[in-house]
């Protein structure tokens, strides 16, 4: 019974001790962990010469694309193309029911060849009247009056022959050709369909080169064209609706000569080579406009934070206080914002840990090159 009561004592107390260690081995560590403080990256800002590539919707249209539209009534007799073909200058796209024509024009011959034998008549009675007139048989009143009936004659002659000029054009119109190399498009009216003048018969396209138009922001203009030498490059680049880039520059020709009140923008226009037929009118993409950038200050993306649409940063002085430093990001680039200079290259900017601190708040730091702090490469000029 003794025996039993001491075992029943002796486990409570085993546990205790057990429990004993136990926290007493937890405040060790805390203790521990407390006393080795955290050390914070910082980088500098660095300025260099750099470029910036901004993406702009553009608009693809082909260098030539036009309606082929019917310039005569009547029913299409042949279709000789199919939709997407490609075709040459001079080649018969359609034919349309010319037979009234055709009769048109043999009339109009007919009308023509009767007004030249009167006139022929005419003149001949004008002479005759003439060498009756030098022999005092006939007044010069006569004379007069078979003149102006030859001056008859010879205008009904000329419109004899304008009118067959004009059905010998409304039978041309009858054989539709393309008007120079290029892509069919759809064909909407199809053999046998009765089309009215000014039907549209399809449209086509020559895209050997395309053009984009896209439209910038003035202050996006004002950066492009103000950039000091090369940064009037004229080259651009384009990335397809896939999110492809486009095997072949293209280079800026023009832009528009006044803002779009409306939106603030102008419009400019590069052309792109096109030997694959790739590009198509009416498609888009967006386009890669470079400009040169002088001095540039560089943070990286990733010792920023953002406060009520502010940006901003840590900024450790000579006391290794962190102070909150506003900036003014003027561009984005892969990683990186390009600011204002409202930091100087010498000021210490914390890069890791920056959701860890405060304002106020004293720190340990260790500095890291600017290149080590981002595996993105600065494109340099």
């Amino acid at each position: 019974m003794k025996g039993s009561i001491c075992n029943s004592l002796a486990i409570p107390l085993l546990m205790c001790m057990g429990a004993g260690i136990t926290i007493s081995g937890c405040k060790s560590n805390d203790k521990k962990e407390e006393t080795k403080p955290e050390t914070f990256q910082i980088i500098n800002p660095v300025a260099v010469d750099t470029t910036f590539i901004k993406e702009h919707v553009a608009e693809i249209q082909s260098v030539q694309n036009v309606e082929i539209r019917a310039r005569i009534k009547g029913f299409i007799e042949k279709v000789y193309v199919d939709e997407g073909k490609a075709v040459r200058q001079g080649q018969t796209l359609f034919t349309i029911s010319s037979r009234e024509y055709q009769q048109e024009l043999q009339r109009t011959k007919a009308v023509l060849k009767n007004a030249v034998a009167e006139l022929k008549m005419a003149e001949i009675e004008l002479e005759n009247t003439q060498k009756l007139l030098d022999k005092n048989i006939v007044s010069q009143a006569e004379l007069e009056m078979m003149k102006a009936k030859v001056d008859a004659m010879k205008a009904k002659v000329s419109e004899a022959q304008s009118n067959e000029a004009q059905a010998n054009l409304n039978l041309s119109f009858a054989e539709v050709k393309a008007p120079f190399d290029g892509i069919i498009n759809r064909i909407p009216n199809k053999t046998g369909s009765l089309i009215e003048e000014e039907t549209l018969l399809t449209t086509i396209s020559n895209n050997k080169e395309v053009f984009a138009y896209f439209n910038i922001s003035e202050k996006d203009y004002l950066d492009y064209a103000t950039s000091n030498g090369e940064g009037k490059s004229k080259e651009v680049s384009l990335v397809l609706a896939n999110g492809a880039i486009y095997n072949y520059n293209g280079i800026i020709e023009t832009t528009e000569s006044e803002f779009d009140k409306s939106t603030g923008n102008i419009a400019f226009r590069a052309k792109f080579p096109n030997p694959e037929n790739l590009l198509k009118h009416g498609g888009s993409g967006k386009m890669l406009l470079k400009t040169e950038l002088k001095n540039a200050m560089l943070i990286p993306q990733k010792s920023t934070f953002e406060i009520q649409g502010n940006i901003y940063v840590f900024v450790v002085s000579a006391d290794s206080t962190v102070q909150q430093r506003k900036i003014t990001p003027i561009a984005r680039l892969p990683h990186f914002y390009v600011i204002e200079h409202t930091l100087t290259a010498n000021e210490r900017v914390i890069y890791e840990g920056i959701q860890k601190v405060k304002d106020g708040d004293k720190v340990i730091t260790e500095t890291v090159s600017f290149s080590q702090s981002t595996n993105s490469k600065i494109k340099r000029k």
